[in-house]
């Protein structure tokens, strides 16, 4: 299984939010290529990036902080928060981005989705973030009607290889991950699945391992030191 140590980006800084609550947010770090690069330095190959304003706002205002990131590491490289056309996947993947993640315009604009699929594959993935088992969307500003597993299937028969799965009650509250429900995803997806929120716990690391899925999402554990990466990379099965 691959780690993807994540960095959230608000106004240029790695911060943590808390249920996506964006009034409960923490500042790491004024420096996200640092967080980065000492991110590499511990083992790490792969980087999972959000940038926030562009998830709240649509903007692309931390686009040099990404390319800079891709720019100073060999990181394979994940972006998501506000993609939502063909330009700026485009801009993204020329400049270093390996994959792009696709949230709130996979749910509104299948048509748009279908057709990043079909010309982008693999480099595109959908990140799916559900609030009691529906998909948020918006920076999480607004719940759906859409059950998130159904959508995961719906996605599926797309052409979409790759889903990122966000269980937002967990997500930055340090009280464990939702096991049973990347089980319940595993047994039903095909498709490679990578776990994301609330992870806090080394075992929980080699039991989502064990479960066979593709990744898993370390944020908040990481920066307050609750999970060593290095110590994630060897459970995973990952080699440093």
């Amino acid at each position: 299984m691959k780690i993807f140590p994540a960095i959230d980006i608000i106004d240029g800084c790695a911060v943590r939010l808390i249920q996506g609550d964006y009034d409960k947010k923490t500042v790491y770090s004024s420096s996200p290529v640092d967080v980065a690069k000492d991110f590499e330095k511990q083992g790490a190959g792969f980087l999972h990036t959000v940038d926030l304003d562009g998830a709240k706002d649509g903007s692309l205002s931390n686009f040099e902080t990404v390319r800079q990131i891709a720019k100073k590491t060999d990181l394979f490289i994940e972006i998501g928060g506000g993609i939502r056309d063909e330009e700026r996947i485009k801009k993204y993947l020329e400049n270093g981005v390996s994959r792009v993640i696709l949230g709130t315009a996979a749910l509104n604009n299948p048509d748009f989705l279908k057709r990043a699929v079909d010309k982008y594959k693999e480099k595109i993935a959908v990140g799916i973030d559900a609030k009691d088992g529906f998909v948020a969307v918006n920076g999480w500003l607004d719940v759906s009607k859409k059950s998130g597993i159904e959508f995961c299937k719906e996605i599926e028969k797309i052409g979409v290889s790759t889903v990122i799965y966000t269980d937002i009650s967990r997500d930055g509250a340090q009280k464990g991950t939702n096991l049973e429900l990347y089980k319940q995803l595993k047994n039903e997806l095909k498709m490679d699945i990578v776990a994301s929120g609330g992870i806090t716990f080394t075992d929980e690391i080699k039991k989502l391992s064990e479960m066979g899925l593709y990744g898993a999402i370390l944020g908040k554990a990481l920066y307050t030191k609750a999970i060593d990466l290095k110590e994630a990379i060897l459970l995973a099965g990952e080699q440093i």
